[in-house]
């Protein structure tokens, strides 16, 4: 199976070195890495370009933000499954892909997900959070459950069959992606009990913990455009899911 990484990088040059050598350093060796850029001002693409000979495609043009960057890398990716690394993760070992791909072959699944570690932006060994993702059961989003994105391996039939990202949703896009895969059409799911990610605090997606409860306004969109009706509790136990993830030994 050829597997497509897909990192968006603008005005990244502190984090995506990193981000990159936990890419090209995988111990499995058929993977499409694909890099779209946004014009970063910064020297991103001088670092970039240090890696030219381990990456496949590189892309620096506008876009509209980072889901409609990771939608371009999609539509060009040519593996058999795809994911997003953004430019301030990294995977947290050299064998995530591989045990990843181990997973889709023994379980038939069409999306693996495991778990992540929000790490401190200057330190990271120092973990700020730890999510768990745990395996899915049916009915699970109703209770306020998602996967971590930066880990969810998707099969690229998956997009050309239920789409891409909805871009009238600017924080809640890949939540949005999940519950229409997952709940609403039901795709196969398979869980990696593995710490996957380690995602810096602060990057784009995790500004702040304010700006995730101001995303629930996103998250009820969400299960609108999908003709989906969320339970009474369901928006209100996704961000309170998050608490816990402090207390982590």
């Amino acid at each position: 199976m050829k597997v497509s990484v897909i990192t968006v990088t603008f005005n990244s040059a502190a984090t995506v070195e990193d981000t990159i050598k936990s890419v090209i350093n995988q111990d499995y060796k058929n993977i499409e890495y694909i890099i779209i850029d946004a014009i970063s001002k910064d020297n991103t693409l001088d670092i970039v370009n240090k890696y030219k000979e381990h990456i496949d495609l590189v892309v620096s043009e506008k876009d509209n933000g980072i889901y409609d960057a990771i939608a371009k890398g999609i539509l060009k990716a040519t593996g058999d499954i795809v994911v997003a690394l953004n430019s301030d993760d990294m995977y947290a070992s050299v064998d995530v892909i591989s045990k990843v791909v181990e997973v889709f072959k023994s379980t038939n699944a069409e999306a693996v997900y495991g778990d992540l570690n929000y790490v401190d932006r200057f330190d990271n060994a120092k973990i700020i959070r730890k999510w768990k993702a745990g395996p899915y059961k049916k009915g699970h989003f109703l209770k306020g459950w998602m996967p971590p994105h930066p880990t969810f391996f998707v099969k690229k039939h998956c997009y050309q069959k239920y789409g891409s990202f909805n871009l009238s949703l600017r924080s809640s896009a890949d939540y949005e992606l999940m519950l229409r895969f997952i709940h609403k059409h039901e795709i196969k799911v398979a869980y990696l009990p593995k710490l996957i990610v380690n995602m810096r605090v602060g990057g784009q997606s995790n500004v702040s913990f304010k700006n995730r409860f101001k995303a629930n306004r996103e998250d009820r969109k969400a299960w609108e455009i999908n003709g989906l009706k969320p339970g009474l509790f369901t928006l209100i136990r996704k961000p309170l899911g998050k608490i816990k993830q402090y207390f982590h030994q």
